[in-house]
This record gives C-alpha cells, structure tokens and sequence, in this order.
C-alpha cells in the first residue's frame, strides 16, 4: 500500500493521541477480565486451539484437508495468541454509506475510525481483525497481532468502498455463528435496516458473552432533515425516488428519527452493548477521545 494511503488513515497527530488510551474489554472473556496481557489458555501462541468454518480472506495454509477429506467442508485450524483480548472492526459498506454533505462521505469517516480502532487494538498488543460488508460479509481478516497485520488490515480499508444494499442483521448472526472464542466487537455502521433485525444480531453476540460496541455513524442532514427547498429523494441502494417538501415533513421526519435511535440507544443499554451515535460533522478522532475517556470514567 502507498506510503501516502497508509499515512492518510494514521494521521501522525491522531495517533500521539492514541499513544495514551487504551479499549479494554469490560466484560469477562473466556473467563478473564480483559485489559490483562496473558492467555486464558495453557502452552504457547502456536498450540493448536480449535476448527472453525472458513470464510473468505482466511489463509489457505490454515486449511484442515484431513477434515476436508471427512467432511467436504473447509475449517481452519485456529491456534492460541498470547494475547488475552480480540478485537473484531465489523464495517458497513453498503451503497448508503457513501452518503455525505459535510465534505466527507460515512465510508470515508468510518474507515479513518476503523483504523483507529485497529491501531489502538494493535498498539496495546491485543489481537485485531477487520470485517467488510454489505448484504453479505465482503472481506474478513481474522484478528492477529503480527506485526504485518496493521499494513494488511489498511490495506482492506482502502478497498473497502461502498456497494450494494445492506444486510447488517442477516451478516451480524453470520459471524456470531462462526466466532466460536469471545472477543469485543466493534460495528460502525449508519443501521439504516429494519432495526428488529439489527438488534436482534448484536444481541446474538452478546449472547455469546462477546462484547459489543456500536458505533453508529450519520450524516447531520440524515438527523435534522435540513433541507429548504423542493427536492427528489433516491435511496442509494434500491434506487426507488420520492419528491417531497422538505418543510412539510421535516417535524415528522425528526420524529422518526429520534425515536429510531432512542429505540437503539435503550435496546442497546439492557444487553449492556455501548452504543455511540456519531455524526460526519464531528472530527472522528475527537468522537472516538470523548467515547475512551466516558469508558474510562465508567470503568
């Protein structure tokens, strides 16, 4: 990846910032309390763990053709880390998130908070992992914490670019299915979908004792509706339009809105799952700042 690629996701003052923070799992994992450096397991980073299904980006060394041979199916043999804490970047890259009217689209604000998601994961010697979607898992690199995997895992961000209709919830029970080890889990992600079905797989995590942060990323304009005059509307991802007044709807739309989000945000809060409404027009190292420091405070 260019050197200049690299460097626009990192910029060198966002990450002096990082340099003091730290994303510590409050929940128990695999029967820790996370934020403590050492395997919950005996024997070494290489001691062989368990299978899992494959999936797409997974190393093809990794393949089990014994079970192969017996299952005509592909797993991958999976081995511990020395790390205790794995951190999973799920990213919607749905048509709807190449949204933007504040200089800057939602893919484009969401990978720059990816990166600092996975930088900070990664600095504090956790394992870290990125997952693309849409209306199906697009990429996946398993988390690591090798050296090579901060380049790698910029180097998906910088494809990952918006396409498609969205299927956050339908992807969300996808994953749960397959992460058989417990780890924090970091969607971003406008949520524009049936918020049932949203809720319903970030619950499936948390059923399986992961831990959920969701970072919910909006246009302003998307919020408060703030537009004056006659306009069409296109849904970026069916292409269906709407012509409509804006003023005529305005009090209606915001309505809808906020009681939308209050629905996520109380849902959220009984599953004891952070949830982070975030809109473009805020920096994003600033909203990820002021998320740490609340998380701190609230230990």
């Amino acid at each position: 990846m260019p050197e200049e690629s690299y460097r626009r996701f990192l910029d060198p003052t966002v990450v002096s910032k990082l340099a003091s923070m730290e994303i510590r799992a409050r929940l128990v994992v695999e029967g820790f309390v996370t934020g403590l450096h050492r395997s919950p397991y005996k024997g070494f980073s290489v001691e062989f763990a368990e299978h899992r299904q494959y999936m797409p980006g997974d190393p093809l060394k990794h393949i089990d053709w014994k079970v192969f041979g017996k299952t005509d199916r592909f797993y991958i043999k999976e081995y511990e880390e020395e790390t205790n804490l794995r951190g999973y970047v799920l990213l919607d890259a749905s048509a709807s998130m190449g949204y933007g009217t504040t200089g800057i689209t939602k893919i484009e604000y969401s990978r720059h908070l990816a990166a600092a998601l996975i930088y900070l994961m990664l600095k504090q010697q956790d394992s870290a992992g990125l997952l693309v979607f849409d209306e199906v898992i697009r990429e996946f690199v398993p988390p690591r914490s090798t050296p090579r995997q901060l380049h790698l895992l910029l180097s998906e961000l910088e494809r990952a670019t918006p396409t498609a209709e969205t299927s956050v919830g339908g992807v969300l029970h996808e994953l749960a299915r397959r992460m058989r080890r417990r780890g924090l889990v970091m969607v971003i992600s406008d949520l524009l979908e049936n918020p049932d079905t949203v809720i319903s797989g970030l619950k499936h995590f948390r059923h399986l004792k992961h831990e959920v942060i969701v970072f919910h990323v909006l246009d302003p304009k998307e919020a408060a509706f703030r537009f004056d005059a006659d306009a069409t509307f296109r849904d970026m991802e069916t292409g269906e339009t709407m012509t409509t007044e804006p003023l005529s709807i305005r009090s209606d739309y915001v309505g809808a809105v906020e009681e939308w989000m209050a629905r996520l945000r109380r849902e959220c809060a009984e599953s004891r799952i952070d949830y982070v409404p975030i809109q473009t027009s805020t920096p994003y190292d600033r909203a990820l700042f002021s998320y740490l420091e609340k998380r701190k405070r609230l230990g």
